[in-house]
């Protein structure tokens, strides 16, 4: 706890020092209300747009009390209230609810605290594989059969895996090849999708070995690879804010498939670490303009190009070298695989 303040005050104090000067009518909405009592279930997110034009700016509006113990965190019950110093708009609690409940992202089951964005909708993508390097399932383990005859694997059941011949590690995660992710506009592969399956338990070394399925989110089949499981990763807390310099990049990959995407949905994004992305970068998107035939042309093989229109917002929850996760936070329209996305 005391470390997440640390982490806040820091972010308080480089917004201060970088001097940045906001126009209020363009900042904060005209129609906000006077106060605000946060209730369980809402998220940061959801609270900062009842007052703010843009919400993933609330840690440039928000108050540290330096009086008050962790003065950052927002608990059920308490009230808030947008207020002006000197000019500038400030977010603070006038008054203290009476659950005490940390509101940061966790690693571990939430606990009823007030997240900055839906936890449900991105935990199961915050600590497995997904996007893997080249040539790296080809040297992984994987199922060759099952116990007692099965034809398809699930939870209970036992799997033999060529070869693992070390006892440690003893957890792995199960995962399918997918296809390349590419970039959207150059077509160079910047990783490998691995689709989760399941989880499983080493129970005996060999060739082949032997792996007790614990969990699965789809059947196993012969051939899905094995991934061993790393230390789990803390989470970290998503403070929203502009990329430090400029993207460009698109919408390459939706999880789960569907074709329209809306808000909170996970999308794959083609750009990563190495671009200066980070969890918690929030990024707008663009539905890319539809190339038509130009219907009055005399020639009927003239095509135009329409303008993109803005989409929405996302925001960036996790990162690869090359490849992001985000969140879709917003969606004023419909947006699709190729979209493009850029700086707020």
């Amino acid at each position: 706890m005391a470390n997440l303040s640390r982490k806040f005050a820091l972010a308080v104090a480089l917004v201060g020092m970088l001097g940045i000067a906001w126009a209020a009518d363009d900042f904060v909405k005209s129609d906000h209300p006077a106060r605000y009592t946060v209730k369980k279930g809402d998220t940061l997110w959801d609270i900062s747009e009842l007052f703010l034009r843009d919400p993933w700016r609330w840690p440039d509006i928000w108050y540290v009390n330096p009086q008050v113990l962790n003065p950052h965190l927002i608990y059920p019950g308490d009230v808030l209230e947008l207020t002006y110093v000197n000019g500038k708009p400030q977010l603070r609690v006038v008054q203290k609810g009476v659950v005490k409940l940390s509101p940061h992202v966790r690693a571990t089951p939430w606990d009823g605290a007030i997240p900055t964005v839906p936890i449900d909708a991105i935990a199961p993508f915050l600590t497995r594989p997904y996007v893997v390097g080249e040539g790296e399932l080809d040297r992984a383990p994987y199922v060759v059969d099952f116990a007692d005859e099965h034809i398809l694997g699930g939870a209970g059941m036992r799997a033999y895996v060529r070869s693992i011949e070390a006892a440690d590690p003893q957890k792995f995660d199960l995962v399918r090849p997918g296809g390349p992710y590419k970039d959207a506009e150059t077509g160079e592969v910047l990783g490998y999708e691995a689709q989760f399956v399941g989880s499983g338990l080493l129970k005996r070394t060999g060739d082949p070995a032997t792996v007790f399925i614990t969990d699965t989110a789809s059947e196993v089949l012969v051939g899905d690879r094995l991934l061993p499981v790393g230390e789990e990763r803390s989470v970290q807390d998503f403070f929203p804010r502009p990329p430090a310099s400029a993207v460009r990049g698109a919408i390459i990959d939706v999880i789960d498939g569907v074709s329209q995407i809306g808000q909170y949905n996970v999308v794959v994004l083609d750009r990563g670490a190495r671009d200066g992305l980070a969890p918690g970068v929030v990024l707008r998107v663009d539905q890319r303009g539809e190339t038509i035939r130009d219907p009055v042309a005399k020639d009927t093989r003239t095509k135009v190009t329409l303008p993109d229109e803005s989409a929405g917002l996302v925001m960036v929850f996790r990162t690869f070298d090359r490849v992001s996760f985000a969140l879709v936070m917003e969606a004023e329209r419909p947006m699709h695989v190729l979209d493009r996305v850029r700086n707020p």
